[in-house]
């Protein structure tokens, strides 16, 4: 039997009365909850207002701006009485927030001009409605409840835009068994989608990383009244430069925790070992934030090994508290900010080697000027403490400041078997590890964790074998040329076809270099064979020699291979690298120099970072990104990108220098990414499994099961079974299994679940079209569970049934409540069957070769081509359109693709044009008013009811005869409005959605 959703909240509430909060049944609608604010805020600042003051103070402090209300709760404000004395008041006791008031408000109606929503639970925090809790019944995925509220907040005129519940700051959401919560924002931070880009949302667990899903257990850990409050004072965080307010995860709250609790005790040192891509940026903002407010401490320092991490750290800083943090331009200038008394400068950001020179004992100047800082308490805070030159400064704080407390953040922490050599010799032992250094790990997040919470990938490793021949041995160099022909064979199917971009990691600059002449002349030979190859875009990036800039000077001191490469022979390394620099900009039509070597690898990063695939953000053009970077030491580290998602391995690597390596690729996207892709020519399975249990923590019996995806035997099977399921279900409903016949399927529950089992299939052909190591009789098997043509077939009949399922959630009121549920919960991921390569330019192309004249045969018949547009999302919108267009073409006419193009949009035009008029005929109005009324919508995507009485005033109809012809006019615009929209929304039309 279903429980439901009432008694859900009936055992919610009666937990939140067992956690002392206070129901307050009389709380039902806005009058009643703003009475009860005015009595907290008046109690809290001690005031008596007027009526006229209270409905001035409501309006200064309702906003539909997410972000200023967040403010607003947060500080003290000022308010000016009706006798003209200032009041400056808070809205809730910040200095305490256990001593505020919490309190329990159920199903509260709130009606506004435009919107009337209920709400299922609501927690006040001195009468401010701070956090809504919406159910669902057990069952119901707690997903609907999320697109529940993205959808209330839509509504154009809703109550969280004009009433206190602008003050909400988190959601959470629940079936009982499943619960999630995210942070409030303004819109364009709050979109839900396939690729959930914009709302991250949180699952809350224990400090041993173990979920707490179910909603008993999660009141129990997250919804005590302290514990509340400093979730929402302590652990949010408002990102001034984005208007932006963010939430931090479980791991990173304990681990702040865990750090002020050992510097409030005086416990001596720590480190936090927290995976790569899990935020430590972030962990470790929030941490010297709140020392900031420490009286005890002196000073706080964050220290990185880089220029170019210091810059991204400052920045990152900045970006969570604008002008937090100033810019240390030199060592003095480091010291300056070290002696000064200025509030600003109680948090510093500085680079190991400024605070290396600094204390240097050569420097009698510095040291006499930070001689009044050596009895005081300060904490270092390190960035990536396994580096190299940590060890020697280690010794040096710690006789210059005896009371100071190092913290330490490492993805990869050095143990015993990957201490490569000895860190520091003291009088009474070696420290070399992490241990040894900083005494106690104060909280871990493993990759192992990190992949389970899905916030980042497994990882997908080919060991390659040259076709016909053993694997490489351990550490063994295969030819050059070899490597180049195996990654252009592998690399469309590696990146999703070319969707996401790689590195090539190499031994030596003298590797890069021959690497990158290596694939100029390969792509030179597979051009002239293959009139089709489409040559990669790849750059070369390492550090230049002889006499460079300070900034690159301080890239190298952590670049081992590259620093000891450039001793030998640096002239020519420099040619090379001019070169290759010339090439890039021939390409991109950039104009970088050697001279300036850091922006042309800013360049590389930042082009690397924004490749995105067609229909996303950014529009994508083949020539503007790049698919190959050849690299050395550079970017293997500290580099994150979410469309990176292929590393080849020419190059010795082991332990943390692997893992890092490999995480490069493993940034989270959407369900086009599967994994990251591992592609390694020198047979390094050993030292794969080495890495794999060595940094697993608690785990290492389940590591290589959660770490790397099925091998492809397994998602082969997965996938049959998976088609398997699908022509069942067909058969259920009387049907084959071709999927010709999904057009005969009857009702939206069948639609319903044709939709869910086809996605399954679609994913694990994802995963599969970017596994590299499959083999012929693989592919083959593949090929036989479902041939091309009709995958491409049942994409089209998905995204139609998709489309019609999604018209059908317009109209709940038509379906049962158990399809409604399934409707509701339905997750149209079109991301999956959005092709990377088949874009707009790519099907006139087709279009083109399929009517051209002479000998040379078109790729694609006409059916194929059809069957092509139809299976793309992309093409949604257009499909019939531009199908149509192809069935009025001939064979061998050979038009030219600006023709094609050119023809295609007169079609457009014309079919327009012909739409048009015949609704306007059949409504009896003129085709050139029904155009400026169409046009006029469209230009402000805003619908105007006035507009249309103008429309229809010449008809001169009675009221109830001009009702029903606005609705069968609205009825025919709506879906030529949609169109031409493009997706994009028209305020004012729901009322005509029926």
């Amino acid at each position: 039997m279903r429980v439901r959703e009432s008694t859900i909240e009936q055992e919610l509430i009666e937990k939140l009365g067992e956690l002392k909060y206070t129901l307050r049944r009389d709380i039902h609608d806005r009058a009643t909850l703003e009475r009860n604010f005015r009595e907290k805020f008046e109690a809290l600042n001690r005031v008596r207002l007027t009526d006229a003051e209270f409905q001035r103070l409501l309006d200064e402090i309702v906003t539909p701006d997410v972000f200023a209300a967040a403010q607003t709760l947060r500080h003290r404000n000022a308010f000016t009485r009706d006798d003209g004395t200032p009041l400056n008041y808070s809205l809730v006791n910040t200095s305490d927030w256990c001593k505020n008031s919490f309190e329990v408000v159920s199903q509260l109606r709130v009606n506004t001009d435009y919107s009337h929503h209920r709400f299922d639970v609501l927690l006040l925090i001195n009468g401010v409605p701070a956090v809504q809790i919406e159910l669902k019944t057990l069952g119901i995925n707690p997903r609907r409840a999320i697109e529940q509220i993205v959808e209330y907040k839509n509504d154009a005129g809703n109550g969280y835009a004009r009433t206190l519940l602008c003050f909400i700051q988190l959601f959470i959401v629940s079936n009982r068994d499943a619960t999630y919560y995210f942070a409030n924002n303004n819109t364009r931070h709050f979109a839900f989608n396939a690729d959930e880009r914009f709302l991250p949302i949180y699952q809350y667990a224990a400090p041993d990383n173990s979920k707490i899903s179910g909603l008993d257990a999660f009141a129990d850990a997250f919804l005590p009244k302290c514990t509340l409050g400093q979730m929402i004072s302590r652990y949010m965080v408002l990102v001034a430069s984005e208007q932006k307010l963010l939430m931090m995860r479980p791991y990173q709250i304990y681990a702040v925790q865990n750090i002020v609790e050992c510097i409030d005790k005086n416990l001596g040192n720590g480190y936090i070992w927290h995976t790569t891509g899990s935020g430590k940026t972030l962990t470790s903002f929030k941490a010297s934030t709140l020392l900031k407010a420490n009286p005890a401490i002196e000073k706080c320092l964050f220290v990185v090994d880089r220029k170019d991490l210091d810059r991204q750290t400052r920045e990152e800083f900045n970006r969570f508290q604008e002008g937090c943090v100033e810019e240390n331009t030199n060592t003095e200038s480091l010291v300056r900010r070290l002696v000064s008394d200025d509030a600003a400068d109680k948090v510093i950001v500085t680079t190991i080697q400024k605070l290396g020179r600094a204390l240097d004992p050569a420097r009698a100047d510095y040291h006499q000027r930070l001689e009044p800082l050596r009895d005081k308490r300060i904490v270092f805070i390190f960035d990536e403490c396994h580096r190299s030159q940590f060890g020697e400064n280690h010794q040096a704080i710690k006789a210059f400041f005896p009371k100071a407390q190092l913290f330490g953040f490492t993805g990869t922490p050095i143990f015993e078997d990957n201490a490569s050599y000895k860190r520091i010799e003291g009088d009474e032992q070696t420290l070399k590890t992490t241990d040894d250094l900083f005494q106690q790990s104060l909280h871990e997040y493993t990759i192992t964790h990190a992949i389970e919470d899905r916030n980042v990938l497994k990882f997908h490793v080919e060991y390659y074998k040259p076709d016909g021949k053993l694997a490489p041995k351990p550490g063994e160099t295969l030819a050059k040329r070899a490597v180049v022909d195996a990654i252009l064979a592998k690399h469309d199917a590696a990146t999703g076809g070319r969707r996401f971009n790689a590195l090539l990691a190499t031994a030596s600059i003298n590797d890069a270099i021959e690497y990158f002449v290596l694939f100029k002349a390969a792509q030179a030979e597979k051009k002239d064979s293959d009139r089709d190859f489409v040559p990669l875009n790849i750059a070369a990036v390492f550090s230049p020699p002889g006499d460079v800039s300070a900034d690159v000077r301080q890239l190298q001191e952590d670049l081992p291979q590259e620093q000891e490469d450039n001793k030998q022979d640096p002239e020519a390394k420099k040619a090379a690298l001019k070169a290759i620099m010339a090439d890039y900009n021939a390409r991109f039509a950039t104009n970088h120099r050697i001279e300036e070597f850091d922006a042309y690898y800013q360049d590389v990063q930042q082009r690397i970072k924004d490749q995105q695939f067609p229909n996303a953000d950014l529009p994508m053009k083949g020539r503007e990104k790049l698919d190959i970077v050849i690299v050395v030491d550079m970017l293997l580290t500290g580099f994150d990108s979410k469309y990176l998602n292929t590393l080849y391995v020419d190059k010795n690597l082991k332990y943390h220098g692997l893992i890092q390596a490999f995480s490069r690729t493993n940034r989270v996207l959407n369900d086009t990414k599967p994994y990251g892709n591992i592609l390694d020519f020198r047979g390094q399975q050993a030292a794969v499994d080495a890495a794999i249990a060595l940094f697993s923590g608690a785990r290492k019996d389940q590591a290589r099961e959660i770490w790397l995806v099925d091998t492809a035997p397994v998602v082969i099977d997965k996938l049959k079974e998976a088609r398997a399921a699908l022509d069942s279900f067909l058969a259920s409903q009387g049907l084959g299994g071709k999927p010709e016949d999904i057009a005969n399927l009857k009702g939206t529950a069948a639609k319903v679940a044709f939709v869910q089992h086809f996605k399954d299939v679609q994913k694990l052909q994802t995963q599969l079209d970017q596994y590299t190591d499959l083999t012929a009789e693989q592919r083959a098997q593949i090929e036989t569970i479902l041939p091309k043509d009709e995958l491409r077939s049942f994409r089209g009949q998905y995204l139609q049934k998709a489309e019609e399922l999604r018209a059908d959630q317009k109209k709940p009121g038509d379906l049962d409540e158990a399809t409604r549920n399934e409707v509701e919960q339905l997750d149209f991921e079109f991301v999956l069957f959005a092709s990377s390569t088949i874009d707009y330019d790519y099907i006139m192309k087709l279009i083109t070769d399929f009517q051209a004249q002479g000998p040379v045969k078109s790729r694609m018949g006409r059916n194929e081509l059809i069957g092509l547009i139809a299976s793309d999302a992309k093409f949604m919108g257009e499909r019939e359109d531009i199908s149509e267009y192809v069935r009025g073409l001939k064979a061998g006419e050979g038009l030219s693709e600006d023709a094609i193009r050119a023809g295609y949009e007169k079609f457009k035009a014309d079919k327009a044009a012909q739409d048009m008029a015949a609704l306007s005929a059949r409504h009896g109005l003129p085709v050139a008013k029904v155009q400026a009324f169409v046009d006029g919508i469209l230009s402000r995507r805003i619908f105007d009811g006035e507009q249309l009485t103008e429309l229809l005033a010449p008809l001169e109809l009675g009221w109830k005869a001009r009702a029903q012809k606005e609705l069968a006019l609205m009825g025919d615009l709506l879906p030529l409005l949609k169109k031409r929209a493009g997706g994009r929304e028209i305020a004012g039309l729901k009322a005509y959605e029926a």
